[in-house]
């Protein structure tokens, strides 16, 4: 399986910007430029965004299947993930993701979801992508 996105850029780093396009559509020449990446309140997307959507996505989706595979089918999984941007000697390193989740899952012990969450994140492919630490908060609703 292969998926694919595309960027255009026209212009210099902090007074040009871009579009992002993937085949399905949901990325639609949707805007992103230095004042998105590095600024607050403007309209459109930056990659450390995307990563983190990924990211929570693909956590969310691992902690799912999991719970499934063991017979406890989550109710609901709300998952934020926060990428963490850093200024390093020769440019910036995404250094860290702060996974946050809750979930509502029937006939689970806290502890027993403790230990689907970090299977979840130590095997989704996108932790496996990343080289940054990722931390992981996750607790039970209710």
């Amino acid at each position: 399986m292969k998926r694919s996105a595309s960027a255009v850029w026209k212009g210099s780093l902090k007074d040009g910007g871009g579009a992002l396009s993937s085949p399905s559509g949901v990325l639609d020449d949707t805007p992103y430029s230095f004042k998105t990446r590095f600024g607050e309140g403007v309209t459109g997307t930056n990659p450390e965004e995307l990563i983190a959507a990924a990211h929570a996505g693909c956590f969310t989706m691992a902690l799912s299947n999991a719970l499934s595979q063991a017979g406890h089918p989550p109710t609901e999984i709300d998952t934020t993930a926060t990428v963490q941007l850093d200024q390093v000697e020769g440019g910036f390193s995404i250094s860290k993701v702060d996974l946050v989740t809750k979930a509502t899952v029937p006939g689970v012990t806290a502890d027993e979801f403790a230990s689907f969450a970090k299977g979840a994140k130590e095997n989704c492919p996108v932790s496996k992508l990343l080289k940054a630490e990722i931390t992981l908060d996750a607790k039970l609703a209710g």
